[in-house]
């Protein structure tokens, strides 16, 4: 029949309408500011670096590879690395980013900047209120800008950064070199294996 489509829209809105006077978990307006939706886990909008240490220069975990500027779709990463070498988050010398720029009028949010990182310097932040009154050089977020710590990487995406910590972890203990036994001492011995029945 003609119109059914349209009476059941009109149902549901009614529905809708008159059960928010009795239940507030069918209030869909939101009174933004002042009230907020949580956002999910894996929410992700613009990239951001992340650093170890308090220093955000010194604990920069981005040893300016140049990955993500290349894989980039739009091409909005610009990096230049730096002449020397400084010791990182872990004490070894690297190359760090002296510029690492953001332009974010142009960024896709795709994600694949944070896929290809091989040292998981960058992520995606959940910061959304980022609107400027100049259309150019105030949406080109600079290292001062992009730079946040592992503790803020925690708060907002507490699972995964978790496994991003244990995944470094262990690549760290690997590299640690185990120390030669001790002179004098005996070689450690053999695992017996078990009998076979």
């Amino acid at each position: 029949m003609i119109g059914t489509g349209i009476l059941k829209g009109m149902a549901v809105t009614a529905r809708n309408f008159v059960g928010s006077y009795f239940e507030k978990d069918r209030l869909i307006t939101v009174q933004y500011p002042e009230e907020r939706t949580p956002l999910a886990e894996n929410y992700r909008n613009f990239p951001f670096l992340i650093y170890d240490t308090d220093d955000a220069e010194a604990g920069l975990r981005c040893v300016a590879c140049k990955i993500c500027e290349k894989e980039c779709p739009p091409q909005c990463i610009y990096i230049i690395k730096s002449e020397d070498k400084k010791p990182d988050y872990m004490g070894k010398p690297q190359f760090y980013p002296a510029v690492f720029d953001i332009d974010i009028s142009v960024c896709m949010s795709c994600q694949i900047c944070v896929e290809v990182c091989p040292f998981e310097a960058i992520k995606m932040d959940k910061v959304f209120e980022l609107s400027r009154r100049e259309r150019f050089d105030a949406l080109l977020q600079r290292k001062r800008e992009l730079s946040k710590s592992n503790t803020y990487y925690h708060s907002i995406c507490p699972t995964e950064a978790a496994e991003v910590d244990a995944k470094l972890a262990e690549a760290a203990a690997k590299k640690k070199p185990t120390p030669p036994p001790a002179a004098g001492s005996a070689p450690a011995a053999e695992p017996t294996p078990a009998p076979v029945i």
